[in-house]
């Protein structure tokens, strides 16, 4: 039998503890060709897109999250979520083959909820990242109010540290702050972040961050002396 890219897997919902199924996109089918200064991967086919699967959503009550949250659910979390999802839930199915606003209809069912459930504020920033993507070539409103929530929550999460233990380094928190600071016009925050970035590259363990931030910076350098010319 050939194999096509995507595929169901069964998960369990831990808010109602019923089984439904997600779609994933089989390793061998991604082919990025090229990233974005801001990390996001192109690929060869922009159908085949893990983004576009990286949030599960619970058919029966509407539950949506990703790998990165976690099974705790704060002092009356789950009341919370089931009055404000649960209970309005239409059953909408996320199973199957997704365009761009399925994903961002999944993206930000899973935000709101990780808001309720105060998730890591690395995790919510995640999300706002990728939902970002998302907007990237459509609205670029959105995708610029997105970019300003991540950088609030990847700041915040800097400075509580709480990234720590994931394979999430500091250099690469620091170099999206510095990024997505440069994208939104905020030039005096990049210029910041990048220069922690570099001031720590003798002892930083994430050379590829580094090496990214001093190109980055240097480009953005170059390109600020031609605008004054």
């Amino acid at each position: 039998m050939e194999l096509t890219p995507l595929y169901q897997k069964n998960m369990t919902c831990s808010l109602c503890n019923h089984s439904f199924k997600t779609t994933k996109i089989r390793g061998r089918f991604v082919r990025a060709k090229e990233h974005s200064t801001d990390l996001m991967p192109i690929y060869e086919d922009a159908s085949l897109n893990p983004n576009l699967y990286h949030v599960h959503v619970c058919l029966d009550c509407g539950y949506s999250f990703t790998d990165d949250f976690v099974p705790y659910f704060p002092p009356g979390g789950k009341e919370e979520i089931e009055e404000k999802i649960s209970k309005h839930w239409q059953h909408l199915d996320f199973s199957g083959e997704r365009s761009i606003d399925d994903a961002i209809k999944a993206y930000k069912l899973a935000i709101y909820i990780a808001v309720m459930k105060r998730e890591k504020s690395i995790t919510l920033a995640g999300l706002y990242l990728r939902l970002s993507w998302l907007f990237r070539g459509q609205d670029a409103e959105q995708e610029q109010r997105f970019q300003r929530l991540a950088v609030e929550a990847y700041k915040e999460a800097y400075s509580k540290e709480d990234y720590q233990g994931s394979q999430i380094t500091t250099e690469r928190v620091l170099y999206l702050i510095a990024e997505l600071s440069l994208r939104l016009g905020e030039d005096d925050e990049a210029t910041r972040h990048f220069s922690k970035i570099i001031e720590r590259q003798h002892s930083s363990t994430d050379r590829k961050m580094v090496h990214m931030a001093k190109e980055r910076w240097q480009m953005f350098r170059e390109e600020r002396t031609l605008k004054r010319s």
